[in-house]
């Protein structure tokens, strides 16, 4: 038997069984002609031969990989021209897979591991998207201007090693998104995609389905208000009902890198509900939970679980992009990429932390100059820097963040982030908590389950005097996220202390796993209050302690010193709130 290296191309048509059931004949009519008047052109010009046909499939030899790789992109980029002007339930979409490997050959067919490596590929593709083997790509990359994203090395279907798959940048649909956008668009650069199947009522009460369908109806909402998520319509899902389904199998044909599924069982007064979100490509369970509720008031409930399960999700799918993120070389990052790196870099906070994150988010400006998320994540820097004990200049920063709100409110009005970040340079710069507050209000409206809007407005308002409004923001978002950011729970530690309760801002403190220096300071002057003085002299050297540690505090004696430290930590609209703060300190020990 003859043995040969070829370059496999293996592609097929996205959700071909659902285009047949819409309309076999018209399907049908629409595949001939672009086989006739697409594919085989583009083979005669790219010098690739078909080894055989397979329904909706088709399945190509090239002697060169990169006439395989540019023919690939030839042909999406055709079928995507074709597609124009169709609904997106109409369009055809091909997944296309390429390898380089030893085959075998009998008669005009070929076989082996170098034909099952390309034909796997296929079958995990994106919609519209192009996958190559590790072994291609090196074959192309100093032989092609492509750029080429690292999906990490995955295991392949009945191949006993594991295979490095690449993807070609900027053709299809980023990660499994939902068809729509045209290819390589900052819309498919910048989003993760996700489908919400309906969740299965489990209970003994068969018209109680409207429970369960509301809830899925209400989640696709939710998500979809998270801009940096492609959320597929709950009636593109629901075709899915009550069939037992492979998730896998459920992405390829919506499109869709994860995939939510849950369940509902209502039992005389009791209610519970399950729901997990899966990584279609692995099978991996991203994050799980279990909700069990008194049904008291059956809406009241739906919408608390709705609205934890959704900003749940969100993180978890931003937490996952970022591990993939972090794993590609510099040289594949897309602009998304860029922006999850930067954040990762953000999160830890200091000086060479921030400036790091903020190259990586220019950098991804630079690269797509629409998208609006960098100018959001470059105005957090600035933030950060503003906030900071080791700025040059705080005004300059947050001038900074201002100008960049601006710039991003030009390219997405819509994006809730970028009026939460217009809402804190107006606050910061200018003292202007009615603006401030009309900002981070629409911000709320726009998309109600993001947690740091509540943050920040819970933060706004205990500035403001509104400590009762402040509290009940901090609860809000830690209703939808229990294990969020820290900030929440120091606007809720500062406003209860501020109330005059000291048990419940010491409690509210206890829930801190790595409460800032400040936090020590505010929880010396509720055991002073409380006259516990030995609690209130340890907080207090523990404040100390964190301070010299940081190299962050003024001179530890100086009044007008601790002055300035604390107005630029609680910059209280109303003086009385300060004077509260420094009556506890004083009573702590602290001379200020």
């Amino acid at each position: 038997m003859e043995r040969r290296l070829a370059a496999i191309l293996a592609a097929d048509v996205v959700g071909y069984s659902r285009l047949m059931e819409l309309d076999e004949a018209g399907t049908l009519d629409a595949l001939t002609s672009r086989r006739r008047n697409i594919l085989t052109p583009l083979l005669a010009g790219h010098h690739g031969r078909i080894v055989k046909l397979m329904g909706d499939g088709v399945l190509v030899e090239f002697a060169s990989a990169v006439n395989a790789v540019n023919c690939a992109v030839d042909l999406q980029k055709r079928m995507d021209e074709a597609n124009a002007g169709l609904a997106e339930d109409r369009r055809i979409l091909l997944r296309i897979g390429i390898n380089i490997g030893d085959v075998m050959v009998e008669g005009g067919d070929l076989y082996g591991e170098g034909v099952n490596i390309a034909a796997r590929l296929e079958a995990t593709a994106s919609p519209g998207g192009i996958w190559l083997s590790e072994t291609v790509v090196n074959h192309v990359r100093n032989k092609s201007a492509l750029q080429f994203e690292d999906l990490g090395v995955q295991s392949v279907k009945n191949i006993a090693q594991p295979v490095r798959i690449y993807r070609v940048a900027g053709i299809g649909v980023r990660d499994g998104a939902a068809p729509g956008p045209a290819a390589g668009s900052g819309e498919t650069q910048s989003r993760s995609s996700i489908a919400v199947l309906p969740f299965v009522n489990l209970g003994d009460e068969a018209d109680q389905r409207y429970f369960s369908d509301g809830m899925t109806v209400d989640i696709v909402a939710g998500l979809s208000r998270f801009r940096q998520l492609l959320v597929i319509a709950h009636n593109s899902s629901f075709q899915f009902r009550n069939k037992n389904v492979d998730v896998r199998q459920v992405a390829r044909e919506l499109g869709v890198r994860f995939v939510v599924e849950g369940s509902v069982r209502k039992a005389g007064t009791r209610l519970r509900i399950g729901v997990q979100l899966i990584e279609a490509a692995t099978g991996n369970h991203v994050w799980a939970e279990r909700f069990d509720r008194e049904l008291e008031d059956v809406f009241a409930v739906q919408d608390e679980i709705t609205e934890t399960i959704v900003a749940s999700i969100a993180g978890r799918i931003e937490e996952s992009d970022r591990r993939r993120a972090l794993r590609k070389s510099i040289g594949n990052l897309t602009a998304y990429d860029l922006v999850l790196r930067g954040k990762d870099r953000l999160e830890h906070g200091a000086r060479e932390d921030v400036i790091e994150a903020r190259a990586l988010f220019q950098r991804s400006r630079e690269l797509e100059p629409d998208y609006a998320e960098a100018y959001i994540c470059l105005g957090e820097t600035y933030f950060y820097e503003a906030i900071s004990s080791w700025t040059a200049d705080s005004a300059a920063a947050a001038a900074q963040v201002f100008e960049m709100g601006q710039a991003a409110a030009r390219l997405d009005v819509q994006d809730s982030r970028i009026h939460l970040c217009l809402a804190w340079a107006q606050w910061w710069i200018n003292g202007n908590y009615e603006m401030a507050e009309a900002q981070i209000d629409e911000a709320i409206a726009l998309n109600p389950n993001a947690l740091d809007n509540y943050c920040f407005k819970g933060w706004l308002s205990t500035c403001a005097g509104k400590f009762e409004q402040g509290i009940w923001c901090a609860s809000q978002a830690i209703r939808r996220a229990p294990n969020l950011p820290e900030h929440c729970l120091t606007t809720q530690v500062i406003a209860e202390y501020l109330l005059g309760r000291f048990e419940q801002a010491i409690a509210t403190f206890g829930r801190m796993l790595h409460p800032p220096a400040p936090m020590y300071a505010w929880i010396a002057a509720c055991y002073a209050n409380l006259d516990r003085p030995a609690e209130a002299r340890a907080a207090l050297a523990e404040f100390r302690a964190r301070l010299q540690a940081e190299q962050a505090g003024p001179p530890l004696d100086d009044v007008e010193g601790w002055r300035l430290y604390w107005s630029k930590r609680f910059p209280a609209k109303e003086p009385e709130s300060m004077e509260r703060l420094f009556a506890g300190l004083r009573k702590a020990g602290l001379p200020v």
